[in-house]
């Protein structure tokens, strides 16, 4: 980890944290909620060593990369404007492409905005989805699964961060990353995520030392950078992300290489209709170059932290080949 260089970037009106190692061609790697660049540790170590520059910022709003207060500037053009500033400040003209949880949702609308910069896109967790012009986005979580779903819970500023605070942080991390239930995650208000259950003991790919990584950082800067992300869904793309901004993408496709990977016990495996959309050809029609999908038996959400190298294989097999 010592051989990780760590840099601050100017780009898009904010300082980004970036950690770097390794030369040749450079992958970029987008991490989600609860994420950091740390995330992707056992991805930077190991591509590295295989002759890759990889790159891992925190996103807008985390780690020790710039945390804007309003809500409104964490919209997708925000976010992939910071990355294409990133690209601009390193002098990369193109990079392959990892993305995981809103990380991954930034990753489709990155491969939307700018498929210039992207040789190839290894994405995870959260599948692309088409943007419906009919429906929002927090209008369907509410329909499925009423109210109480988290992300409907995570809206009201301030709130979530209320009841987070009440909860060790370093618990809460656990809790996070412990999760292997697939079922949607729902907070009765009157309960709030305050009646968390205590977290099961550390799985053997997860350490106190990397909890207590998440933790010192979440204390220093707070969920309210995170948890934007989901504050702008309605006004976010595609996936979930900028919904009413993006109305002139509408039933655009995804046009680079891809090869996708998700755990059968992700919660977003289990999202209604979303399987059936990845086996069934709607996937494959809206992303025509999608060469693979790789569906992880037994593992769940985090899977780049789960089943490191399992991935570092998949992500290696498929961009060696470009």
């Amino acid at each position: 980890m010592e051989k990780i260089e760590h840099t601050r970037v100017s780009t898009n009106g904010i300082n980004m944290h970036v950690a770097t190692i390794g030369t040749g061609p450079e992958i970029l790697f987008l991490h989600g909620f609860p994420g950091l660049w740390y995330s992707w540790r056992h991805q930077l170590l190991s591509l590295s060593s295989l002759g890759y520059r990889c790159i891992a910022p925190d996103l807008r709003g985390y780690g020790d990369t710039d945390a804007p207060e309003s809500v409104n500037q964490y919209t997708v053009f925000h976010i992939v404007g910071d990355l294409i500033g990133l690209l601009d400040s390193l002098g990369i003209q193109q990079v392959f492409l990892v993305g995981h949880d809103w990380g991954a949702l930034i990753a489709w609308s990155l491969c939307i905005f700018r498929p210039d910069r992207i040789k190839a896109l290894v994405n995870t967790s959260v599948a692309f989805m088409p943007r419906n012009p009919q429906v929002k986005p927090l209008d369907g979580f509410r329909f499925m699964f009423g109210d109480d779903y988290y992300i409907c819970r995570f809206q009201e500023p301030g709130e979530a961060e209320e009841d987070f605070a009440q909860v060790n942080t370093a618990e809460l991390i656990k809790l996070f990353f412990t999760s292997r239930n697939p079922r949607p995650p729902i907070f009765p208000m009157e309960v709030g995520f305050r009646a968390l259950p205590d977290p099961p003991s550390l799985p053997s790919w997860l350490t106190e030392e990397d909890i207590n990584f998440y933790a010192a950082k979440f204390n220093q800067t707070g969920f309210s950078g995170g948890l934007n992300y989901y504050r702008n869904i309605n006004l976010k793309v595609l996936d979930y992300l900028n919904w009413e901004l993006t109305a002139a993408w509408t039933r655009v496709e995804i046009k680079v290489p891809v090869k996708f990977i998700i755990g059968d016990l992700d919660l977003t495996y289990h999202i209604p209709g979303v399987k059936e959309y990845i086996h069934n050809g709607g996937f494959k029609k809206d992303v025509p170059l999608l060469q693979d999908v790789v569906v992880m038996e037994g593992v769940a959400h985090y899977l780049n932290q789960e089943k490191p190298e399992e991935v570092n294989k998949h992500i290696y097999d498929f961009i060696k080949k470009f």
